[in-house]
């Protein structure tokens, strides 16, 4: 190559790194921002989840994106397994070259993946996991964490508040003794040691069971020990996959307590059409009932039902949905992607009205640094939609109680 060429080569270079350096492609226009998104497809919470997170970035890009620049949202599926969990964030982080983490459901995987969280420390804002474990497994430096879900202990302390309310206010409502019935993982756990934990002052008795997601799918031994011990509250901590089967084998061995409480992540799309889930009563951030209460979330609602043909079934949906307006608001605020501190900072001054029907904003927890929703919501399945009973601002229905017999469904 003589001289003048290699200069003309060297000054095409020159010119050309600006633009690269200023997230533009070789064509000169705007690159997108990449966000690297982690659900477990295979499982309702994973699949609405992130269809809702998409569904937030094409109204962002349709709005005009951020600065220019658009959103693209990369989605690998966890298969709800820590290792694929991780190589999920490992391959969104090299191959894909994406400038934040957003998802997550399992806390099972989420412990799987903080070692490579840890490793790339881009902003990741979660949408799942609830165990303490998780948390105390982050610890309290990872200011690039941040957690739009209650941990178990939040969890915990707002069904106590809630049910204390409820009680207050319905005084034929019982809640002296309880029964939980939970999956052997670290959720179903977790869930049993906050329950016993917060709920000391009342009898509380509990078994374990494989959930239909490991394998499992026959609850008669934990269903016994339900039925012998007689609770006024009994409530179940699995997945999606356990509650039909879990309804029909208390049916058949005719176990009716008072109060029939499922806390799975997300429900079956089409368990509301089942008798048998008239009456159950539920934990949840969400449901299509907030739209009566919230225009944030009948937007949202419209938004999903227009796109998808179907209707969000899980609060996974709504809380996803948070998730991408979180991160896109915070980019904006801090001028890019580059500066993570920047960054960091600019998703600490979020203040978003949310389809939940409640405003997100983040402050410390127990361990780390950017908790943001702190208690659920408890509802009933009343023909086939999931109403609220409590917090008694959000109330779309008053609870009924007792259970009703199953012949009488």
């Amino acid at each position: 190559m003589n001289m003048k060429k290699l200069v003309m080569l060297l000054l095409i270079i020159a010119v050309s790194l600006p633009l690269f350096a200023g997230g533009q492609d070789e064509s000169g226009t705007a690159a997108p921002i990449k966000l690297g998104g982690v659900w477990p497809l295979a499982d309702i919470t994973g699949d609405q989840g992130s269809k809702a997170a998409q569904l937030a970035v094409e109204e962002i890009n349709a709005a005009g994106g951020i600065d220019g620049r658009m959103l693209e949202l990369v989605v690998i599926d966890t298969e709800f397994k820590p290792d694929k969990g991780a190589a999920a964030l490992e391959r969104l982080a090299t191959i894909e070259d994406c400038d934040v983490f957003v998802g997550g459901m399992s806390s099972g995987v989420l412990l799987g993946q903080i070692p490579t969280l840890r490793k790339y420390k881009k902003l990741a804002v979660w949408t799942g996991a609830a165990s303490h474990k998780a948390e105390e497994a982050l610890g309290e430096d990872s200011d690039w964490f941040f957690h739009l879900h209650p941990w178990d202990y939040n969890q915990g302390m707002g069904y106590v508040q809630g049910w204390d309310e409820i009680a207050a206010e319905y005084p034929e409502i019982k809640i002296d003794s309880w029964f939980l019935a939970y999956e052997e993982g670290p959720f179903g756990k977790a869930s049993f040691d906050a329950t016993k934990a917060l709920f000391s002052e009342r009898d509380i008795d509990g078994e374990s069971f494989q959930s239909a997601v490991a394998g499992g799918g026959d609850y008669t031994a934990v269903i016994e020990h339900a039925k012998a011990a007689d609770p006024d509250v009994f409530i179940w901590a699995g997945y999606d996959a356990d509650a039909l089967p879990l309804m029909e084998q208390s049916k058949a061995m005719g176990f009716n307590p008072s109060l029939y409480v499922g806390a799975p992540p997300g429900w079956p799309a089409d368990f509301g059409e089942s008798p048998l889930a008239e009456n159950v009563t539920l934990y949840g951030m969400w449901a299509p009932s907030v739209n009566k209460v919230s225009p944030v979330s009948q937007k949202f609602y419209d938004g999903y039902v227009a796109k998808y043909n179907n209707e969000p079934a899980t609060y996974f949906a709504p809380l996803s949905y948070t998730a991408i307006y979180v991160i896109a608001e915070a980019i904006e605020r801090a001028g890019g992607v580059d500066d993570l501190d920047a960054l960091i900072k600019a998703v600490e001054a979020t203040d978003y009205a949310s389809p939940l029907g409640e405003t997100v904003a983040f402050t410390p927890s127990k361990v780390i640094k950017h908790q943001g929703f702190r208690v659920q919501k408890i509802l009933q399945w009343k023909n086939g939609v999931q109403e609220v009973i409590w917090p008694f601002e959000y109330a779309t229905s008053e609870p009924v109680y007792p259970f009703p017999a199953w012949n009488e469904r």
